[in-house]
């Protein structure tokens, strides 16, 4: 793998689904699975395959149909977990078993009523069995974001030793500033040793709102891998955006990072994860909310009228949305009204634009939205209606 090159691991069909309310069954995680394929995701974490038959099924008829990604299933650091998970992979073209423990003090006291070695000794048993299975193990520190950095360091050490390719640095509960996940990410680069041998992962939880930023914040410190989901989705705020990464790392060349993903399916891709999981996708959700390229204020549709770029830092077409779109309010000027007017086959003078638009407004105060059938109809209502027509 290339320095520069960021992988991209997708867990919406694992950690995704764990939204309440947005099972999918074994169909829909199939063809999403495929698209997830076709867009150039690295890895598919396509489940939890002892949690349920189902699951199960799932990630075992995904290992079938995927043609180019590896594919993940994820266990718990429990011997039944692995041997369940391998054989769910086992017809996987490249297949790797995610496997780990918590880490965090917390974790350790009130979750396994342990301590630091013994866990410690549990992740290497863990990774050595998972690595009887395949070659590719990746290992997860649960709750690594509030984990003490050099215990963090001697687990990573440990597990390295034992077989395992990527390190999963999890800011489970969404709690670390950016500057604190880049050091820690930072910190494990320069302090494990045999760190060469393994991969970084960044797996950010959105609670604070700072899993995009997190992850972006780890890959600059070192980490080659990003987690993340379609939409955002996951636990209870959601996970790393896929979509936003991703278009992060294109947006900004001189980072000399990127990635294998085919960008202009990002939108399709995420209405089919909103329709499949009955998850309405907020409007000013970035990259892909029905908002992202509408401009409604006048200044600002003035100016993406005049040249794209003045307010769009993305071209729509490059994440597959057809056209920035120029919504009607109140708040839109003239140059808007010009704009969706000859759009619909009105050519307005500046006088008639100027007359015209006072009606515009008295209309648009009392309706939110003013669409194409309203622009007729306040240019028929207007006394200049028959001067315009025969222009």
């Amino acid at each position: 793998m290339s320095n520069t090159n960021v992988q991209i691991f997708d867990t919406t069909l694992r950690d995704g689904e764990q939204v309440p309310g947005c099972k999918l069954n074994t169909e829909q995680k199939i063809i999403i699975a495929e698209q997830l394929d076709l867009l150039g995701v690295d890895i598919i974490e396509a489940g939890f395959p002892v949690s349920s038959p189902g699951d199960f099924k799932s990630v075992e008829a995904i290992s079938k149909i995927v043609k180019n990604a590896t594919v993940c299933g994820l266990t718990r650091s429990v011997e039944n977990d692995i041997k369940v998970a391998a054989e769910a992979l086992k017809h996987a073209k490249t297949p790797r078993i995610h496997t780990g423990i918590g880490t965090s003090d917390s974790h350790i006291k009130f979750k396994f009523n342990s301590n630091k070695d013994a866990i410690i000794d549990r992740a290497v048993k863990a990774v050595s069995y998972a690595k009887s299975f395949v070659e590719d193990v990746e290992f997860y520190a649960e709750d690594a974001g509030r984990t003490d950095n050099e215990y963090l360091a001697r687990v990573c050490e440990a597990v390295i030793k034992a077989g395992a390719t990527v390190l999963n640095i999890p800011d489970t509960t969404g709690y670390c500033l950016p500057s604190e996940y880049g050091a820690k990410i930072k910190y494990l680069k320069e302090n494990v040793k045999g760190i060469e041998k393994a991969v970084l992962s960044c797996h950010c939880h959105n609670d604070l709102g700072l899993a995009t930023a997190n992850s972006i914040e780890g890959v600059i410190n070192g980490a080659r891998q990003i987690e993340c989901t379609i939409n955002g989705i996951g636990e209870r705020a959601g996970n790393t955006a896929l979509e936003e990464v991703v278009m992060i790392l294109k947006q900004h060349p001189y980072l000399n990072l990127d990635t294998n993903i085919k960008t202009e399916m990002l939108y399709g891709l995420s209405q089919l994860v909103s329709d499949s999981m009955g998850i309405y996708t907020q409007p000013n959700k970035a990259i892909v909310g029905a908002n992202a390229f509408a401009h409604s204020s006048g200044i600002h549709q003035d100016g993406v009228i005049k040249n794209r770029e003045t307010y769009e830092i993305i071209d729509p077409k490059d994440v597959g949305v057809t056209e920035s779109a120029i919504v009607l309010t109140a708040r839109s000027g003239r140059a808007a009204l010009a704009y969706r007017a000859k759009n619909v086959g009105y050519e307005l003078t500046k006088l008639q634009l100027d007359e015209i638009y006072v009606n515009f407004l008295d209309f648009a105060d009392k309706k939110k939205e003013v669409n194409d059938d309203d622009i007729h109809t306040i240019i028929e209502n207007s006394r200049l209606y028959k001067e315009i027509i025969s222009a």
